[in-house]
Protein backbone atom coordinates (compact mmCIF):
# COMPACT_ATOMS: atom_id res chain seq x y z
CA UNK A 1 0.00 0.00 0.00
CA UNK A 2 2.66 2.26 0.94
CA UNK A 3 4.45 1.95 -2.97
CA UNK A 4 0.85 2.57 -4.32
CA UNK A 5 0.79 6.03 -2.36
CA UNK A 6 4.12 6.71 -3.38
CA UNK A 7 3.73 6.21 -7.03
CA UNK A 8 3.99 9.61 -8.97
CA UNK A 9 1.03 9.11 -10.54
CA UNK A 10 -0.81 7.93 -7.74
CA UNK A 11 0.31 11.02 -6.10
CA UNK A 12 -0.33 13.58 -8.43
CA UNK A 13 -3.73 12.48 -9.35
CA UNK A 14 -4.77 11.80 -5.30
CA UNK A 15 -4.69 8.32 -3.47
CA UNK A 16 -8.11 9.08 -1.64
CA UNK A 17 -9.26 10.23 -5.29
CA UNK A 18 -8.39 7.70 -6.73
CA UNK A 19 -10.20 5.56 -4.14
CA UNK A 20 -13.20 7.43 -4.29
CA UNK A 21 -13.92 7.42 -8.27
CA UNK A 22 -13.74 3.28 -8.08
CA UNK A 23 -15.84 3.82 -4.97
CA UNK A 24 -18.26 5.67 -7.71
CA UNK A 25 -17.62 3.42 -10.28
CA UNK A 26 -18.85 0.34 -8.06
CA UNK A 27 -22.00 1.90 -7.23
CA UNK A 28 -22.90 2.77 -10.54
CA UNK A 29 -22.07 -0.89 -11.72
CA UNK A 30 -23.85 -2.53 -8.75
CA UNK A 31 -27.06 -0.52 -8.61
CA UNK A 32 -26.94 -1.11 -12.31
CA UNK A 33 -26.87 -4.69 -11.97
CA UNK A 34 -30.04 -4.78 -8.91
CA UNK A 35 -32.56 -2.08 -10.52
CA UNK A 36 -33.62 -2.33 -13.90
CA UNK A 37 -32.90 1.00 -16.63
CA UNK A 38 -30.63 2.27 -13.48
CA UNK A 39 -28.03 3.26 -16.41
CA UNK A 40 -30.90 5.02 -18.74
CA UNK A 41 -30.66 8.37 -18.86
CA UNK A 42 -33.62 9.55 -16.92
CA UNK A 43 -31.73 8.02 -14.03
CA UNK A 44 -28.60 9.89 -14.64
CA UNK A 45 -29.89 13.18 -14.85
CA UNK A 46 -32.12 12.82 -11.97
CA UNK A 47 -28.98 11.85 -9.80
CA UNK A 48 -27.23 14.70 -11.73
CA UNK A 49 -30.17 17.58 -10.66
CA UNK A 50 -29.42 16.09 -7.58
CA UNK A 51 -25.77 17.02 -7.18
CA UNK A 52 -25.64 19.99 -8.27
CA UNK A 53 -27.39 22.09 -5.84
CA UNK A 54 -25.81 20.07 -3.24
CA UNK A 55 -22.51 20.55 -5.06
CA UNK A 56 -22.70 24.30 -5.03
CA UNK A 57 -23.50 23.86 -0.84
CA UNK A 58 -20.24 21.43 -0.48
CA UNK A 59 -17.89 23.58 -2.47
CA UNK A 60 -19.16 27.09 -0.57
CA UNK A 61 -18.67 24.90 3.13
CA UNK A 62 -15.45 23.27 1.78
CA UNK A 63 -13.82 26.91 2.24
CA UNK A 64 -15.18 27.65 5.23
CA UNK A 65 -14.24 23.76 7.19
CA UNK A 66 -10.39 24.79 5.54
CA UNK A 67 -10.56 27.52 8.23
CA UNK A 68 -11.40 24.88 10.81
CA UNK A 69 -14.65 26.17 11.05
CA UNK A 70 -17.97 24.44 9.91
CA UNK A 71 -21.88 26.16 8.74
CA UNK A 72 -24.94 24.45 9.66
CA UNK A 73 -27.10 27.10 7.97
CA UNK A 74 -26.31 26.18 4.61
CA UNK A 75 -29.36 24.35 3.84
CA UNK A 76 -31.91 26.46 5.37
CA UNK A 77 -30.32 29.69 4.11
CA UNK A 78 -30.26 28.52 0.19
CA UNK A 79 -34.24 27.45 0.49
CA UNK A 80 -34.40 31.27 2.23
CA UNK A 81 -32.35 32.34 -1.02
CA UNK A 82 -34.71 30.61 -3.21
CA UNK A 83 -38.19 31.99 -1.77
CA UNK A 84 -37.00 35.38 -1.04
CA UNK A 85 -35.68 35.43 -5.12
CA UNK A 86 -38.71 33.22 -6.25
CA UNK A 87 -41.51 35.43 -4.28
CA UNK A 88 -39.43 38.87 -5.37
CA UNK A 89 -39.99 37.09 -8.94
CA UNK A 90 -43.48 35.67 -8.51
CA UNK A 91 -45.19 38.16 -6.35
CA UNK A 92 -43.28 41.35 -6.70
CA UNK A 93 -43.05 40.97 -10.61
CA UNK A 94 -39.37 41.55 -10.64
CA UNK A 95 -38.08 40.52 -14.06
CA UNK A 96 -36.15 36.91 -13.63
CA UNK A 97 -32.62 38.08 -14.21
CA UNK A 98 -32.31 40.82 -10.75
CA UNK A 99 -34.62 37.48 -9.28
CA UNK A 100 -31.69 35.43 -9.78
CA UNK A 101 -29.27 37.84 -8.62
CA UNK A 102 -31.20 38.08 -5.50
CA UNK A 103 -30.73 34.81 -4.74
CA UNK A 104 -27.04 35.08 -4.31
CA UNK A 105 -27.21 38.44 -2.87
CA UNK A 106 -29.30 36.93 -0.32
CA UNK A 107 -26.69 33.76 0.33
CA UNK A 108 -23.64 36.99 0.00
CA UNK A 109 -25.55 38.64 3.22
CA UNK A 110 -25.58 35.80 5.64
CA UNK A 111 -22.16 34.55 4.54
CA UNK A 112 -20.86 38.07 4.93
CA UNK A 113 -23.00 37.99 8.38
CA UNK A 114 -21.39 34.65 9.43
CA UNK A 115 -18.18 35.58 8.66
CA UNK A 116 -18.00 39.04 10.50
CA UNK A 117 -19.50 37.29 13.79
CA UNK A 118 -16.64 34.24 13.40
CA UNK A 119 -14.06 36.45 12.62
CA UNK A 120 -14.52 39.74 14.31
CA UNK A 121 -16.77 38.92 17.09
CA UNK A 122 -14.71 36.00 17.76
CA UNK A 123 -18.87 33.77 18.03
CA UNK A 124 -18.23 30.09 17.68
CA UNK A 125 -18.79 29.04 14.21
CA UNK A 126 -21.25 26.29 15.50
CA UNK A 127 -23.09 28.83 17.35
CA UNK A 128 -23.37 31.46 14.40
CA UNK A 129 -24.67 29.07 12.05
CA UNK A 130 -27.58 27.56 14.50
CA UNK A 131 -28.52 31.17 15.06
CA UNK A 132 -28.68 31.70 11.29
CA UNK A 133 -30.36 28.43 10.13
CA UNK A 134 -33.42 29.89 11.88
CA UNK A 135 -33.10 33.85 11.14
CA UNK A 136 -32.88 31.90 7.51
CA UNK A 137 -36.06 30.04 8.16
CA UNK A 138 -37.59 32.87 9.70
CA UNK A 139 -37.02 35.21 7.42
CA UNK A 140 -38.12 33.35 4.05
CA UNK A 141 -41.01 32.44 6.42
CA UNK A 142 -42.24 36.51 7.17
CA UNK A 143 -41.03 37.22 3.72
CA UNK A 144 -43.36 34.54 1.87
CA UNK A 145 -46.35 35.14 4.33
CA UNK A 146 -45.48 31.53 5.17
CA UNK A 147 -46.24 30.57 1.89
CA UNK A 148 -44.32 28.06 -1.14
CA UNK A 149 -43.44 29.52 -3.83
CA UNK A 150 -42.89 27.73 -7.07
CA UNK A 151 -41.09 28.98 -9.95
CA UNK A 152 -42.14 29.14 -13.46
CA UNK A 153 -41.67 26.27 -16.07
CA UNK A 154 -39.40 26.73 -18.77
CA UNK A 155 -42.68 27.41 -21.11
CA UNK A 156 -43.68 29.83 -19.20
CA UNK A 157 -40.68 31.95 -19.34
CA UNK A 158 -38.51 29.88 -16.88
CA UNK A 159 -35.23 30.62 -19.17
CA UNK A 160 -33.27 29.91 -15.98
CA UNK A 161 -33.81 26.17 -16.14
CA UNK A 162 -31.56 26.06 -19.54
CA UNK A 163 -28.70 26.55 -16.72
CA UNK A 164 -29.89 22.75 -15.44
CA UNK A 165 -30.00 21.40 -19.35
CA UNK A 166 -31.20 21.82 -22.36
CA UNK A 167 -33.09 19.42 -24.26
CA UNK A 168 -31.01 16.20 -23.03
CA UNK A 169 -27.36 17.93 -22.49
CA UNK A 170 -26.52 18.79 -19.07
CA UNK A 171 -25.43 22.27 -19.00
CA UNK A 172 -25.21 21.97 -15.09
CA UNK A 173 -22.48 19.63 -15.11
CA UNK A 174 -20.19 21.64 -17.18
CA UNK A 175 -21.43 24.77 -14.94
CA UNK A 176 -20.70 22.98 -12.05
CA UNK A 177 -17.23 21.68 -12.94
CA UNK A 178 -16.08 24.67 -13.87
CA UNK A 179 -16.87 26.29 -11.19
CA UNK A 180 -15.20 23.80 -8.80
CA UNK A 181 -12.21 24.31 -10.97
CA UNK A 182 -11.99 27.86 -10.15
CA UNK A 183 -13.00 26.95 -6.57
CA UNK A 184 -9.43 24.43 -6.87
CA UNK A 185 -7.45 27.84 -8.57
CA UNK A 186 -8.88 29.97 -5.19
CA UNK A 187 -7.81 27.10 -2.50
CA UNK A 188 -4.84 26.00 -4.07
CA UNK A 189 -2.96 28.75 -6.06
CA UNK A 190 -4.00 32.12 -4.26
CA UNK A 191 -2.89 33.56 -1.52
CA UNK A 192 -6.30 33.44 -0.06
CA UNK A 193 -6.65 30.04 -0.44
CA UNK A 194 -3.27 29.33 1.56
CA UNK A 195 -4.43 31.85 4.50
CA UNK A 196 -7.56 30.12 4.51
CA UNK A 197 -5.77 26.50 4.56
CA UNK A 198 -2.90 28.21 6.94
CA UNK A 199 -5.86 28.97 9.59
CA UNK A 200 -6.76 25.62 9.97
CA UNK A 201 -3.69 24.23 10.51
CA UNK A 202 -2.35 26.76 12.83
CA UNK A 203 -4.06 30.05 13.25
CA UNK A 204 -1.47 31.04 16.15
CA UNK A 205 1.30 31.26 13.21
CA UNK A 206 -0.21 32.79 11.21
CA UNK A 207 -1.36 35.39 13.27
CA UNK A 208 2.10 36.02 15.10
CA UNK A 209 3.64 36.39 11.25
CA UNK A 210 1.50 39.38 10.53
CA UNK A 211 -1.25 37.84 8.24
CA UNK A 212 -4.68 39.88 8.94
CA UNK A 213 -6.32 36.35 9.59
CA UNK A 214 -10.04 37.96 10.13
CA UNK A 215 -10.50 39.52 6.26
CA UNK A 216 -9.37 35.63 5.61
CA UNK A 217 -11.68 33.86 7.39
CA UNK A 218 -14.38 36.68 6.68
CA UNK A 219 -13.80 35.83 2.92
CA UNK A 220 -14.56 32.02 3.46
CA UNK A 221 -17.91 32.34 4.52
CA UNK A 222 -18.68 35.06 1.74
CA UNK A 223 -17.57 32.51 -0.35
CA UNK A 224 -19.78 30.08 1.03
CA UNK A 225 -22.79 32.51 1.01
CA UNK A 226 -22.38 33.07 -2.86
CA UNK A 227 -22.14 29.68 -3.56
CA UNK A 228 -25.16 28.99 -1.71
CA UNK A 229 -27.03 31.58 -3.30
CA UNK A 230 -25.72 29.62 -6.75
CA UNK A 231 -27.55 26.32 -5.01
CA UNK A 232 -30.64 27.83 -4.61
CA UNK A 233 -31.00 28.97 -8.34
CA UNK A 234 -30.06 25.17 -8.94
CA UNK A 235 -32.64 23.75 -6.75
CA UNK A 236 -35.59 25.61 -7.97
CA UNK A 237 -34.37 24.92 -11.93
CA UNK A 238 -34.95 20.81 -10.68
CA UNK A 239 -36.94 21.10 -8.45
CA UNK A 240 -39.78 24.04 -8.92
CA UNK A 241 -41.23 24.44 -5.63
CA UNK A 242 -39.95 25.25 -2.03
CA UNK A 243 -41.44 25.54 0.74
CA UNK A 244 -40.69 28.01 4.34
CA UNK A 245 -38.94 25.78 7.08
CA UNK A 246 -37.16 23.31 5.37
CA UNK A 247 -33.27 22.59 4.23
CA UNK A 248 -31.89 21.22 7.27
CA UNK A 249 -31.25 17.57 5.37
CA UNK A 250 -29.10 19.05 3.19
CA UNK A 251 -26.34 20.37 5.65
CA UNK A 252 -25.24 17.13 6.07
CA UNK A 253 -25.16 15.82 2.81
CA UNK A 254 -22.85 18.62 1.91
CA UNK A 255 -20.63 18.09 4.81
CA UNK A 256 -20.17 14.55 3.94
CA UNK A 257 -19.25 14.94 0.12
CA UNK A 258 -16.68 17.56 1.59
CA UNK A 259 -15.52 15.32 4.36
CA UNK A 260 -15.61 12.32 2.61
CA UNK A 261 -13.16 13.90 -0.39
CA UNK A 262 -10.25 14.47 2.09
CA UNK A 263 -11.30 17.52 3.77
CA UNK A 264 -10.03 17.29 7.45
CA UNK A 265 -12.97 18.60 9.89
CA UNK A 266 -10.40 19.85 12.33
CA UNK A 267 -9.14 22.48 8.90
CA UNK A 268 -5.64 22.96 7.26
CA UNK A 269 -6.57 20.24 4.48
CA UNK A 270 -8.82 20.72 1.50
CA UNK A 271 -9.60 18.75 -1.74
CA UNK A 272 -11.83 20.55 -4.01
CA UNK A 273 -11.59 17.65 -6.46
CA UNK A 274 -12.34 14.93 -3.42
CA UNK A 275 -15.27 16.73 -2.63
CA UNK A 276 -16.66 16.74 -6.33
CA UNK A 277 -16.52 13.07 -6.41
CA UNK A 278 -17.83 12.89 -2.83
CA UNK A 279 -21.04 14.71 -3.79
CA UNK A 280 -21.20 12.36 -7.32
CA UNK A 281 -21.33 9.61 -4.02
CA UNK A 282 -24.36 11.14 -2.33
CA UNK A 283 -26.14 12.22 -5.17
CA UNK A 284 -25.69 8.66 -6.47
CA UNK A 285 -27.05 7.14 -3.15
CA UNK A 286 -30.08 9.30 -3.13
CA UNK A 287 -31.12 7.98 -6.36
CA UNK A 288 -29.90 4.36 -5.78
CA UNK A 289 -32.02 4.43 -2.62
CA UNK A 290 -35.00 5.79 -4.14
CA UNK A 291 -34.80 3.09 -7.18
CA UNK A 292 -34.48 0.15 -4.76
CA UNK A 293 -38.04 1.22 -2.81
CA UNK A 294 -36.50 2.75 -0.25
CA UNK A 295 -37.32 5.97 1.70
CA UNK A 296 -35.48 9.60 1.98
CA UNK A 297 -34.89 8.21 5.50
CA UNK A 298 -32.53 5.57 4.98
CA UNK A 299 -30.51 7.77 3.12
CA UNK A 300 -30.07 9.98 5.92
CA UNK A 301 -28.76 7.18 8.20
CA UNK A 302 -26.61 5.62 5.44
CA UNK A 303 -25.00 9.75 5.19
CA UNK A 304 -25.06 10.01 9.11
CA UNK A 305 -22.89 6.36 9.02
CA UNK A 306 -20.56 8.53 6.14
CA UNK A 307 -19.51 11.10 7.64
CA UNK A 308 -18.71 9.33 10.97
CA UNK A 309 -16.76 6.65 9.17
CA UNK A 310 -15.24 10.09 7.45
CA UNK A 311 -14.22 12.06 10.23
CA UNK A 312 -12.93 8.98 12.11
CA UNK A 313 -10.82 7.89 9.39
CA UNK A 314 -9.57 11.63 9.12
CA UNK A 315 -8.43 11.68 12.97
CA UNK A 316 -6.72 8.24 12.53
CA UNK A 317 -4.67 9.84 9.58
CA UNK A 318 -3.90 12.66 11.78
CA UNK A 319 -2.68 10.83 14.68
CA UNK A 320 -0.44 8.75 12.52
CA UNK A 321 0.97 11.34 11.06
CA UNK A 322 1.71 12.89 14.24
Amino acid sequence: MKKIKENPIVKKLGFNRIVLTGVLILMYVLLSLMVNNFAGLPRIMSALNYAYFLGFLSLGVTFVIATGGIDFSIGPVMFCCALVAGYSLTSKGIPMLPSLLISIVVGLIFGTWNGYLVAYWKVPPFIVSMASMNMAKGIASVFTKTQSVSWPQAAQGGWFRNLVKVGKFPVGLVVFLCVAVICSIILNHTKAGRYMLSLGSNREAVRLSGVDIKKWEMLAYILCGILVGIAAIYYVGAYTTVQPGYGDQYNNEAIAGCVMGGTSMAGGLASIGGTVIGVFIIALLQEGILALGFTKDYQLIITGLIVIVAVYADVMARRRKN
